[in-house]
């Protein structure tokens, strides 16, 4: 429960058709095996205290005796021990029969929750549940019964559990809606689907469907072995879903249990961005207060070091494909309204300007336009190593681009000059005299051609603050401003791949291979003396700051916790602490460089345009963030 993470289990029993008293202990076996694993949500398909396949023995006095029985059973297992329970049953209320989940904690059964949408089938036996919460009486206990009831978590505020039964989840307008609009979080839905070709795919896009339209997590538990397979069979296949995302699954004919991590904070701030759930009134709800525990757990959910980075080869392809388009055609735009004739661009040689001028070589063929309007300049100074000039020359006139060299040594020489600064003091001055310069000279030459300086620097610099304010920091259209750093290096690779040219396809390769360099300093025995890697950190390591600082608001100390999971092996946690700090301290300190960040376009979920993504003043305070990453270990 620390950081929002909730640990929550989808249990599949193999139980005996109409035996509620041996299915509660095998039901009790599996609560004892969810609690070892430190679950706080624990759910179980629908009516398997009985069986969903009882038929017409759910008319039997019998069997809805003994299933209240079992219930009393499983509820005193509960006791002392620190979970929310699922567990399904069929109940007779006021002489008719409903398809019910009774809901369990610590020895306590705290509602009831009736199906609202039973089947053409089901409706033989049993009758839709009511909304409006009622009273149903268990051992002279007043138990709320409705299907609009949420279940609080008093320790976790922002943790609401509502439930759905099997075939709900169908409805056009779903319980699962109704439960979100009224604050849920977390909705789980105890199920009873049998298999048939094709249905487990549809009813799972049904259930990321539903937690990405709902931002919720969903705890999906089916029925399995142990169910009749007289006409049907029951294939198990539990699910747990958040926003979208399979966290666990389980195999078709699969009994058993699966555990995984609901992030409770995350979908909480993803609701905070949107106005589409308005839970003021709760809509006629019960709230039931349950308590759990606070406490660290292990978690089960694993984290991708690259988060901006699609994992699967052909979605990555996509996102790439994705990614060019939106910035050749954010470009495009700026130039049919500008009437630009040409672009100016400054080529290093390095990963940025390359992938910039590819972009600008799509945009004029869009356009219909001469690649020959594309000046590309190389400016050469004090830090430039033969390989960075060269790779810059051979882009530019592979991709047909008007290539112009001008050597700023002597501008610059004459500036430290003018100013009275020592050539010999490789200061900050000294850096950035060359950026401003090579700015000053593109800005002017564009002047010359009526063309468009196009910016080269990337959305991780610009976090950073890894800029020279009114150097590389400014341009006329920032085509990488939405560009993380890690996804640099798969735009460039994928153009290398498509690109259909060998010549080409060897700089764009030789480009990938350098070390990420401003190149301000003077090389050592002509390599690249200044890494920008060793100065900031590891740009793998900012990009996954940045994505859980800006998309979910994520405090410095669970950040650090989900890094130690995503790099605990590669970086020792002291090196990830290391660069966290530097992190907050950079981006904090470096706004007043967004806050006049020329246009853009934002690529992904993420961005740090003050027009966009990131509304933030200037001279906002970081001491509690720095205070929360110092106190950690």
């Amino acid at each position: 429960m620390k950081h929002g993470f909730l640990k929550v289990a989808a249990v599949t029993p193999e139980i005996r058709v109409a035996d509620p008293m041996y299915n509660a202990q095998i039901i009790c076996e599996n609560l004892q095996s969810a609690y070892d694993k430190k679950a706080k949500l624990i759910v179980f398909p629908e009516l398997c205290i009985t069986g969903y396949t009882c038929q017409d023995l759910f008319f039997q006095e019998t069997l809805l005796k003994k299933a209240l029985d079992a219930l009393r059973t499983i509820t005193a297992y509960t006791e002392g021990h620190d979970a929310l329970v699922f567990v399904g049953l069929p109940v007779r209320r006021l002489q008719k029969l409903y398809d019910v989940v009774a809901v369990l904690q610590d020895g306590v059964v705290l509602g009831m929750v009736p199906k609202s949408y039973p089947s053409v089938t089901e409706t033989r036996w049993f009758t839709s549940g009511n909304e409006e919460t009622v009273e149903f009486l268990l051992d002279d206990e007043e138990i709320p019964f409705g299907s609009k009831q949420l279940f609080a978590c008093e320790a976790m505020p922002d943790l609401l559990v509502g439930c759905e039964i099997g075939g709900d989840i169908w409805a056009p307008q779903s319980v699962a809606t109704e439960h979100a609009q009224a604050g849920a979080t977390v909705i789980v839905n105890p199920s009873a689907d049998y298999e048939i070709v094709g249905k487990s795919e549809m009813h799972d896009l049904l259930v990321k469907i539903a937690s990405a339209k709902l931002l919720c997590g969903y705890v999906c538990a089916n029925a399995g072995e142990g169910e009749s397979t007289q006409d049907y069979v029951f294939a198990g296949g539990n699910l747990i879903a958040e926003n979208g995302q399979t966290l666990k699954q389980s195999d078709a004919f699969e009994t058993g249990m699966i555990c995984s991590d609901l992030d409770i904070q995350r979908l909480t701030m993803e609701r905070q961005r949107t106005n589409s759930f308005l839970a003021e009134e709760r809509l006629g709800y019960l709230m039931v207060p349950f308590g759990l525990d606070a406490e660290i757990v292990k978690l089960d959910r694993k984290y991708e070091k690259s988060p901006f980075i699609p994992t699967n080869e052909d979605a990555l392809k996509k996102r790439c494909e994705e990614i060019l388009n939106i910035q050749a055609y954010g470009l495009k735009k700026r130039y049919e309204h500008t009437k630009s004739q040409s672009a100016v661009i400054g080529v290093s040689g390095g990963l940025d300007s390359t992938l910039a001028l590819l972009i600008i070589a799509k945009c004029f063929d869009l356009l219909g336009k001469d690649r020959k309007d594309i000046v590309a300049v190389t400016m050469p100074c004090f830090g430039t190593t033969d390989r960075t000039y060269q790779n810059a020359c051979k882009l530019a006139q592979t991709l047909g681009a008007t290539l112009k060299e001008i050597d700023i040594k002597k501008s610059v020489l004459q500036h430290f000059e003018d100013i009275g600064h020592d050539v010999e003091n490789h200061n900050v001055v000294y850096e950035n005299a060359q950026a401003r310069e090579r700015t000053k000279v593109i800005m002017d030459i564009a002047n010359q051609v009526n063309g468009l300086v196009i910016g080269t620097g990337d959305m991780s610099e610009l976090a950073l603050g890894w800029a020279t304010y009114n150097g590389d920091h400014m341009s006329m259209y920032g085509v990488n401003a939405g560009v993380p750093k890690t996804m640099m290096r798969h735009l460039v690779r994928y153009y290398a791949e498509i690109c259909g040219s060998k010549e080409l396809r060897a700089v764009l390769l030789d480009v990938l291979d350098t070390p990420v360099s401003p190149e301000l300093l003077p090389p050592a025995n002509g390599v690249i003396a200044q890494k920008t890697e060793d100065l900031v950190g590891p740009y793998e390591l900012h990009d996954f700051y940045l994505y859980y600082v800006m998309r979910f608001g994520f405090s410095p100390e669970k950040i650090y916790r989900i890094a130690k999971e995503a790099f605990g092996g590669e970086y020792a946690y002291e090196t990830i602490l290391k660069w966290l700090r530097t992190f907050y301290r950079r981006f904090f300190t470096q706004q007043f460089k967004r806050s006049c960040l020329p246009d853009g376009p934002k690529v992904g979920s993420v961005g740090v345009s003050p027009r966009g993504d990131l509304n933030m003043p200037s001279d906002a305070c970081m001491q509690i963030w720095a205070e929360e990453a110092e106190r950690l270990k």
